[in-house]
C-alpha cells in the first residue's frame, strides 16, 4: 500500500494532483499486496513499520471477489488502502457507472501507473490515485474499505476505521498469504469467502449501541415500558431487559452494521408469555424498526419499535419483593 502527505483526502473531493508531496517514507504502510513479502521475510514482517514491502499486485480472482462482496450500489465510495496499481478502485469503477473511488499508496510510480491506467480504461473521472499515508486519509464518506497489508498494519489501521468509518461501512481484507486469523484483532470477520486457496474477509463497521435504551410497547390496549442494558465488543452484543419487575436476557443478537436485532421472551404482567422478536436500524441514539410479538396463547402480530438511547435506565430501579 501507501501514504501519502499530511492534507487528508476526502473522497467527496478529490484533491489536485499537483498538491507537494512528502518524501514517501520507508515507514508503516507498504504496497498494496505487501503480504508477499510475509510469507518469505519474516524478519521484515517484524519490523513492517520500519521498512518498506515490495510490490504485488492481487491476482484477478481475489480482485473480483472483492468486487463481488463489497455490494456495490449507486452512488457508493470505494477507498483501497494500499492501492497497487489501482486495478480495485479500477475495477469498482467499472463494475457500476454510479461508483466512484479513491486509492492511496507509499510508492509515486504505483499512483502514476495506477492514474494512467484509470486514464485508458476511461474510468479517471471516478477512479483517482493519491500518494499518501493511509493514516491521514479521510474515511468518514466511504462506503467500503479495501486493503491487503501486512496483518500488524492492518490491527493498526483498525483503529482508525472503527473511529471515523460510518456505521454499515464494509471492509473487505485480502487473506493471501496473510491468513485469517487476528487480522483486525478481537474484531473477528462477519464473513470469509473461501471458494479459493485466498480467502476474502468481510467485516461492516459495528454501530455503537452500548449503553441504555429504553421504548414502549402496547400489549393488549396496555403500555408497557421496556429498560434494556445492552453490552458491545465490535459486532458482539449481549444484554437484559425489564418490564415491570420481572428480567430476562436478550438471545439471539445479531449487529451488522446499523441493523439490530435479537429476541426477548418473558412473562409480561398482566399480557402473559409472550416472544418478542425485534429488528430495527440503528441512527445515533435511536433504533427505528418493528417487533414481533408471538404471545403463548394467541396469534402473533407486529408492532412498530422505537428505542431512544438514556443516559439513565429504570432496569435498575428498586424492585423489591413482590415481581409483578
Amino acid at each position: 500500500m501507501t501514504q501519502t502527505p499530511d492534507a487528508p483526502v476526502k473522497p467527496a473531493e478529490a484533491p489536485s494532483m499537483d498538491l507537494p508531496r512528502l518524501p514517501a517514507r520507508r515507514t508503516l504502510l507498504s504496497a498494496g499486496a505487501a503480504a508477499l513479502a510475509a510469507a518469505t521475510l519474516p524478519a521484515m514482517r517484524a519490523q513492517a513499520q520500519e521498512y518498506g514491502t515490495p510490490y504485488g499486485p492481487s491476482n484477478a480472482d481475489s480482485v473480483k471477489r472483492m468486487i463481488q462482496l463489497a455490494e456495490l450500489r449507486d452512488g457508493n465510495v470505494v477507498a483501497d488502502l494500499g492501492s497497487g496499481n489501482g486495478q480495485i478502485i479500477i475495477a469498482a469503477a467499472l463494475s457500476n457507472p454510479k461508483v466512484r473511488g479513491w486509492g492511496v499508496d507509499l510508492q509515486e510510480w504505483l499512483v502514476k501507473t495506477a492514474t494512467e491506467s484509470a486514464a485508458k480504461q476511461g474510468v479517471s473521472d471516478r477512479a483517482q490515485f493519491f500518494q499518501r499515508n493511509a493514516f491521514d486519509v479521510d474515511l468518514r464518506e466511504v462506503d467500503v474499505i479495501n486493503m491487503w497489508l501486512f496483518a500488524n498494519l492492518t490491527r493498526l489501521l483498525r483503529t482508525k476505521i472503527l473511529a471515523e468509518a460510518r456505521p454499515g461501512t464494509r471492509v473487505l481484507v485480502n487473506g493471501q498469504l496473510i491468513g485469517t486469523e487476528n487480522i483486525l484483532g478481537n474484531w473477528q470477520p462477519d464473513l470469509i469467502d473461501r471458494e479459493s486457496p485466498n480467502p476474502i474477509l468481510k467485516w461492516w463497521v459495528p454501530a455503537k449501541v452500548e449503553g441504555n435504551w429504553t421504548w414502549q410497547l402496547p400489549l393488549g390496549g396496555t403500555p408497557y415500558t421496556y429498560d434494556f442494558v445492552l453490552q458491545q465488543q465490535f459486532q458482539v452484543v449481549e444484554g437484559t431487559g425489564r418490564v415491570g419487575n420481572r428480567r430476562e436476557s436478550l438471545s439471539d443478537t445479531r449487529l451488522r452494521g446499523t441493523e439490530l436485532s435479537f429476541v426477548f421472551d418473558m412473562t409480561v404482567t398482566g399480557f402473559g408469555r409472550a416472544k418478542h422478536e425485534f429488528i430495527g436500524q440503528v441512527s445515533g441514539d435511536q433504533i427505528r424498526g418493528k417487533v414481533t410479538v408471538s404471545p403463548a396463547e394467541g396469534k402473533p402480530f407486529d408492532l412498530p419499535w422505537t428505542a431512544t438511547r438514556a443516559a439513565t435506565s429504570g432496569w435498575f430501579r428498586p424492585t423489591g419483593l413482590d415481581l409483578k
